[in-house]
């Protein structure tokens, strides 16, 4: 009997100057995808002429998605008159065409924060500012940052999703620390929890080609071991990057995985039209 691998998940870096460019990703969404998920962690560099998609496809188990201080590019979700600040178009280019392939090659796509926002324009939806800036970020960037995830508020779980599922309750306490939200949301995903408050959309999931795509607007891996929705959202990554790692054939490689996955349903792709 062969013994199964730890699977490997691939984390989405940030492009960012320290005195010079560098690629950022923080150490606590690193930690408990270790810790938690049993996973082991590649760091993908926003970076789209050194992330080559379709071996990176081939090569991880499941992609998770970051927060991050820049926006998602207004043109990426067709608004031309958008003015976001701190954008970040290389790490646009890379999510959107990673998260893409591994959806197609049915692996398992999970996002925080801007990933949720990411994971939303991949399938066709819309993001906005205005009503949202104010209710759900408090603070500054360059203030005392740990004071910034003390900023919380209440989301509603839907019946019968998987966050309510995997948590056993309807109803969660969760950080807030993003100035964009879901507008439109996308074609094909199914709504996980809503802010009891203004309605935001706080979680989506789709299953578009037989692995799970799942993404929250708050920060999971704040404190994860502590807090009953940051142990849900990891324990369901595990779970489906086990699966995965399952579903590999003999020898590990899945070559040609974009044309040979098992279709369930439509891609992102599809689902959005392109």
């Amino acid at each position: 009997m062969i013994a199964s691998r730890r699977p490997v998940i691939g984390v989405l870096c940030c492009n960012e100057v320290a005195s010079r460019p560098v690629q950022v990703v923080a150490s606590r969404f690193v930690d408990p995808l270790s810790a938690l998920a049993g996973a082991a962690v590649l760091l993908v560099p926003a970076i789209s002429g050194a992330a080559d998609v379709p071996l990176l496809a081939d090569l991880l188990d499941g992609l998770l998605l970051t927060g991050s201080r820049s926006h998602v590019a207004p043109r990426r979700y067709g608004d031309r008159a958008g003015h976001a600040h701190h954008l970040d178009e290389e790490r646009d280019e890379v999510a959107l065409a990673l998260a893409d392939r591994m959806i197609e090659a049915a692996k398992p796509v999970f996002g925080i924060c801007r990933g949720l926002q990411e994971i939303n324009v991949l399938f066709g939806g819309t993001l906005s500012a205005n009503p949202y800036r104010e209710r759900h970020h408090a603070g500054a960037w360059d203030g005392d940052y740990a004071q910034l995830f003390d900023h919380c508020h209440d989301v509603s779980l839907s019946a019968g999703g998987r966050l309510s599922a995997a948590t056993g309750v309807r109803r969660l306490t969760v950080n807030s620390v993003h100035e964009q939200g879901i507008d439109r949301l996308g074609g094909g995903l199914a709504v996980e929890a809503i802010a009891s408050d203004d309605g935001l959309v706080e979680a989506i999931s789709a299953r578009p080609c037989g692995a799970p795509v799942l993404a929250v607007q708050w920060h999971p891996e704040w404190n994860a071991g502590q807090s009953v929705g940051g142990r849900a959202f990891f324990a369901l990554v595990r779970e489906a990057l086990h699966d995965a790692v399952a579903r590999r054939p003999v020898g590990g490689r899945t070559t040609g995985a974009l044309h040979h996955a098992p279709r369930r349903g439509p891609s992102a792709r599809q689902l959005r039209g392109h």
